[in-house]
């Protein structure tokens, strides 16, 4: 379970550079800019309740998605198994948030080791670092980017997927899209938060696909309870299934992909020889120490597993620097919004504190490790994390600077692009203990708005940096071919340090917000001892090195006021996250029990037996 990470010297005459770079970096993101949600919130259910289990347990954003993937390990199915089947059923019944034509990170549990997968998109070959910018130099709006062939990155969810299931799969590869045929050519009912999407998405009427499929011959959307059957899906199912990946990555469909991105009004370049030479990758995983506590996320190109350790390390320096500061004892308290708990004003302190920290380094360290040298090994050192929780004090530091990690072997400019992006997150526990934690994207809502026989593509480019240099020192996460846009996912795995014993799997949707909420998850379940749902509900928090976030409507008058005190400029804002978990915990006689929990903010659910 042990990550290994490059690190990278530094040399004299680098330091100049490194040390503007770093002045850059302190000069941009006003305190109360914010990036939009990912996605539109529909609400917060106050019926959910922790579902326990015995032998096995699937969790997803969908009810459908999460029987399928119980379906799965009723048959004897494996945790990978369970994640194949949930996924493609979430290509049909949550279009908007993920499916084939996007991507997915996948923390996998095989009983013995941890393994990443990375199936995050690549740029194509024709790609170039001014995709972005407009003919004066200036980056394009966002809506210009994502709509249309521009956004769409090579597709890489099912490739990871094959390579996972051929690590640890049980079933037939073909018995795993068993779930979704059946629900594609009988239909299944529009959610009302799929018919709100639909309803607030300006851009479907302009594809025509999508437009005949989500909305009806007057053009208002199909209401909740439609029923909705998607034969063309159904179709391209059972080549995956008969065929495996390559039906998606050669042949008619490819070639079909390839056309309708390149002859898109806002035309791409994506192209057959792109999906046919894409492979994805088996990362080593970031697994570090917290407390008794081994956490494993996902290294570069995510930023997620970084910075969710970045943020525990520093809580974890914080108190050992101050035992007062202790995060554990700053329980939550109960309240009067239906969340019914908010945390601590300390605790939240605290919390933002680190993740402004985090964020910082983010934004000018972290992309695609094969293109750029990133200091992981530094970035999440004991010592280093210790400088930076040093900068905590009682009142909000407001704005963080990037700290100067070891390994630092080239400057880089900040990248100050939009924060945004729209997934979805399964979790799954199996017979034999094994578990996974994925999280998977088309990007923004609805992807790129290109539909090809059913499913949409991803405008997973968008998540480079719109601007590729900076006073002539270039963004890491700049395009360029073939390489993977920088994400903020962070599928994670918790482990017991002394026995080795799996403990958790979660993860969450939301776009760079991801890193708020997983870690704000992980501090209820480890050090305030929150059952998994109590854990989710909890309203989210934390800060992007910008305003600090608290989810609207769900934290108390006092509360804020108490930030407000402490120098925090505040933004209540919706906060749409989709956080599943599992929790596996063995009582004094060894008996194994598993509790699961979905996030009240969407319409998922934990089932198991």
């Amino acid at each position: 379970m042990n990550g290994v990470q490059r690190v990278f010297s530094i040399s004299r005459r680098q330091l100049p550079m490194i040390a503007a770079a770093l002045a850059l970096a302190g000069c941009h993101t006003p305190v109360n800019e914010q990036p939009p949600a990912p996605e539109l919130g529909s609400g917060y259910r106050t019926d959910l309740t922790t579902r326990h289990a015995e032998r096995h347990m699937a969790a997803a954003a969908n009810p459908l998605a999460a029987e399928a993937g119980r379906e799965m390990l009723r048959q004897g199915g494996s945790a990978i198994d369970a994640a194949i089947a949930m996924q493609a059923v979430l290509t049909l019944v949550e279009p908007q948030s993920s499916g084939i034509g996007g991507g997915a990170f996948i923390m996998l549990w095989d009983g013995k080791n941890v393994h990443a997968y990375d199936g995050r998109e690549t740029a194509p070959a024709g790609a170039t670092e001014r995709l972005f910018l407009k003919a004066d130099g200036t980056p394009m709006a966002f809506p210009e980017a994502q709509i249309g062939g521009r956004s769409v990155g090579t597709p890489g969810v099912l490739r990871a997927l094959q390579m996972a299931h051929q690590k640890t799969g049980h079933l037939q590869w073909a018995k795993l899209f068993e779930p979704a045929i059946r629900l594609s050519e009988q239909g299944f009912a529009i959610s009302p938060r799929l018919h709100a999407l639909i309803a607030a998405d300006r851009y479907i009427p302009q594809s025509p696909e999508m437009a005949a499929y989500f909305l009806n011959a007057d053009g208002s959307p199909k209401a909740t309870g439609t029923l909705l059957k998607n034969p063309a899906l159904a179709a391209v199912f059972k080549r995956i299934a008969k065929e495996g990946p390559d039906a998606l990555y050669q042949g008619p469909i490819a070639d079909e992909i390839a056309r309708k991105v390149q002859g898109n009004r806002n035309a791409g370049s994506l192209s057959q020889a792109d999906l046919r030479g894409y492979t994805a990758k088996e990362r080593t995983p970031l697994c570090t120490d917290y407390k008794q506590y081994r956490v494993c996320g996902m290294p570069p190109p995510s930023s997620g597993g970084i910075a969710v350790a970045q943020i525990l390390g520093t809580l974890q320096a914080v108190e050992a620097r101050d035992p007062r500061q202790a995060i554990a004892p700053m329980k939550p308290v109960k309240s009067a919004s239906p969340a019914g708990l908010e945390p601590a004003p300390e605790a939240v302190h605290l919390i933002a504190e680190a993740g402004r920290l985090a964020f910082a380094d983010r934004a000018l360290y972290v992309a695609d490790s094969e293109f750029t040298p990133v200091p992981v090994a530094g970035l999440v050192a004991p010592n280093y994390l210790a400088q930076r929780a040093a900068l905590i004090g009682e009142r909000s530091m407001g704005i963080a600077k990037p700290g100067t990690p070891a390994g630092i072997q080239v400057a880089y400019a900040p990248d100050r692009s939009p924060l945004r992006i729209s997934t979805s997150q399964v979790v799954a526990v199996d017979d034999q203990g094994g578990a996974v934690s994925m999280t998977t994207t088309v990007e923004a809502a609805f992807g790129s708005h290109v539909m090809v026989q059913g499913f949409l593509l991803n405008n997973q480019m968008t998540d480079f940096s719109f601007i590729p240099q900076e006073n002539g020192q270039p963004v890491a996460n700049r395009v360029e071919p073939g390489k993977r846009p920088r994400s903020a996912m962070a599928p994670t795995l918790v482990f017991d340090r002394q026995s080795g014993e799996l403990l958790a799997t979660v993860g969450s949707p939301g776009g760079s917000q991801i890193i708020e909420y997983v870690s704000k998850s992980l501090v209820a379940m480890l050090d305030w001892n929150l059952d998994p749902q109590a854990a989710i509900s909890l309203p989210n928090f934390g800060s992007r090195n910008g305003a600090t976030e608290l989810e609207a409507g769900l934290f108390s008058p006092a509360l804020k006021q108490a930030l407000r005190d402490k120098g925090h400029a505040l933004s209540e804002i919706d906060m749409t996250s989709g956080i599943q978990a599992i929790v596996r915990t063995r009582d004094a006689q060894g008996k194994v029990t598993l509790s699961g929990g979905a996030d009240p903010r969407r319409e998922g659910e934990a089932v198991g037996d």
